[in-house]
C-alpha cells in the first residue's frame, strides 16, 4: 500500500459521507419469486448466447479464501462487532483470510495484534503476516542488510510465536515500490533472504508479494532454485494489472492486496460491481485467494459505523460458501455478453458464483457434468437486496435461471 496515497486520501476521507447498507430483501410475491428463480423465459429479459458448462471431473486450483487487511500502524483495531462481521460465514461476510503486519518497532509491540488474530482464527480463518519494515537497526536506508539476515529471520520467528502463530508469512511488501517509504529491494535480493534464512521465518513463506504482480519480477524470484523451495506461496499486489494466470510455477498464487477506488462509499454499487468482476477474474487466473485491503474503512466491506457494505456484501457472495479447501472447476467463464462465471466443489457440494453486469434480467442456461445435483439454494446481491435466498430443483444435468439485472448471484447446492 501506498502511504503518499494514504496521506491523500485521508483528506478526503474525512469530507466523505458513508450510507448505511441496505436491509436484506426478499422476494415479496410468489410471482416476484418465480421470476426470481424461473427456468422459464420471461418477457423484456436479455437471453444469454451461450451455455456456462460446468465439469466437475475437471479439478483445478486449491481455494485458499477472500480476506481483508487491519494494520494497527496506520488504523485502530477492529472492534468485536466487526470481527464478526467480517469474519463469521453464518451472520458475516465469512473471510476466511486476515492479513496484519508485522511491526518494525520491537518485539513489545507484537502482543498489540492478537485480539484480532485470535477472533479470526476462532471462526476458521486463516492469519497471513507481512512486514513492511526490518527493525531500523537492520537496514541501512530503505534496504536490509545481508549481515542481518538471520536477525531479521529471528525477529519474525519471534513475531509468529508472539502472536499465536499465522498461515505464513511475507518477509517485504511491495519490495518493487520505489520511494514508497519501506524496505526496497530487488527480486535477487529477495530471493537471496528467503534462500538463506527463508527456513527459519518461524512461518511458512509466502513472497515475493511486488507491486503490480509484476510477473518478471516473480519469475525472476523463482529462478532461485532454493528459495522457489522455501516458499508455500506466491503472492502480489494488482495495482494497475489486470489478474493474469503465471503459468507452471508449481505455486499457489495468493492476491494480497488491492483495492478499487478509495474515493467513493462502500455501498457505491457500480464499484461493488466492479469489485465482484476483480474477484471473478483472480479466481478464473487460477489464483487461490483475493484479499481487500482495509476490512474497516469508508470504501471498505465494513465501514467506520460497523455496517457491511454493499462491497462486503459481494465479497459474501464468494466468502460464505466458497470455503477454504473446495477446488475450482472447470466452468465457461463467460457464456453470454455481461455474465461471469465461476464454480467450485467440496465433495459433492457445489457452488457457482455468476456475475451479471447487464441491465436486465438475463436469462442463463447452465449443464453439468461429473456432478449430481438435484437443487440449489440461491443467494444474490444487487443495488437494492442483500444476500436475499430463495430455492430451486434441478432435473438432470441442464437447468436455467433469470439472473437479476446487475447482481451477483451464488448457487448452492442442496
Amino acid at each position: 500500500m501506498k502511504r503518499t496515497v494514504f496521506n491523500l486520501i485521508g483528506i478526503g476521507l474525512l469530507l466523505a459521507g458513508c450510507t448505511k447498507d441496505q436491509p436484506v430483501q426478499q422476494p415479496q410475491s410468489a410471482q416476484q419469486l418465480q421470476a426470481a428463480t424461473s427456468s422459464t423465459t420471461p418477457q423484456l429479459q436479455t437471453m444469454a448466447t451461450g451455455t456456462a458448462a460446468i465439469d466437475a471431473s475437471t479439478v483445478q486450483q486449491t481455494i485458499q479464501g477472500f480476506g481483508g487487511a487491519s494494520i494497527l500502524a496506520w488504523e485502530a483495531d477492529l472492534t468485536g462487532t466487526q470481527r464478526t462481521e467480517a469474519f463469521s460465514p453464518t451472520s458475516g461476510i465469512g473471510l476466511s483470510i486476515l492479513r496484519v503486519m508485522v511491526p518494525s518497532t520491537g518485539t513489545g509491540s507484537f502482543a498489540a495484534e492478537k485480539p484480532t488474530i485470535d477472533a479470526a482464527k476462532s471462526f476458521g480463518a486463516k492469519v497471513v503476516a507481512t512486514a513492511w519494515n526490518a527493525p531500523s537497526s537492520m537496514m541501512t536506508g530503505v534496504h536490509l542488510n545481508t549481515s542481518s539476515y538471520a536477525a531479521y529471520a529471528s525477529y519474525l520467528s519471534s513475531y509468529n510465536t508472539a502472536v499465536g502463530g499465522v498461515y505464513a508469512i511475507s518477509p517485504f511488501n511491495e519490495p518493487n515500490y520505489s520511494g514508497s517509504g519501506w524496505m526496497e529491494a530487488t527480486a535477487t535480493e529477495v530471493a537471496n533472504f528467503v534462500a538463506a534464512q527463508g527456513a527459519n521465518c518461524g512461518a511458512p513463506i509466502m513472497a515475493p508479494e511486488p507491486f503490480n504482480m509484476d510477473q518478471t519480477f516473480i519469475n525472476s524470484y523463482l529462478s532461485n532454485a532454493t528459495a522457489k523451495t522455501n516458499t508455500s506461496f506466491v503472492c502480489g499486489h494488482i495495482y494497475g494489472k489486470t489478474p493474469y494466470n503465471l503459468g507452471s510455477i508449481g505455486k499457489s498464487v495468493w492476491m494480497t492486496e488491492h483495492y478499487t477506488n478509495s474515493g467513493v462509499s462502500g455501498d457505491d454499487w457500480n464499484n461493488a460491481m466492479t469489485a465482484a468482476k476483480e474477484i471473478h477474474d483472480c479466481m478464473n487466473s487460477g489464483w487461490a485467494a483475493y484479499v481487500w485491503w482495509y476490512i474497516r474503512r469508508s470504501y471498505g466491506p465494513i465501514d467506520e459505523s460497523s455496517n457491511i457494505t454493499k462491497l462486503g456484501y459481494v465479497m459474501a457472495q464468494y466468502a460464505r460458501y466458497v470455503r477454504p479447501g473446495y477446488s475450482k472447476i472447470s466452468c465457461t467463464a463467460n457464456p453470454s455478453t455481461g455474465v461471469y462465471v465461476t464454480a467450485y466443489k467440496s465433495g459433492t457440494k457445489l457452488v457457482v458464483v455468476i456475475v451479471n453486469q447487464n441491465t436486465a434480467t438475463t436469462y442463463q442456461a447452465f449443464s453439468l457434468s461429473g456432478i449430481t445435483v438435484t437443487g440449489f439454494n440461491r443467494y444474490y446481491t444487487n443495488s437494492t437486496s442483500s444476500l436475499a435466498s430463495n430455492s430451486f430443483s434441478v432435473t438432470g444435468s441442464s437447468f436455467g435461471i433469470n439472473l437479476t439485472p446487475s447482481s451477483v448471484t451464488t448457487l448452492v447446492s442442496m
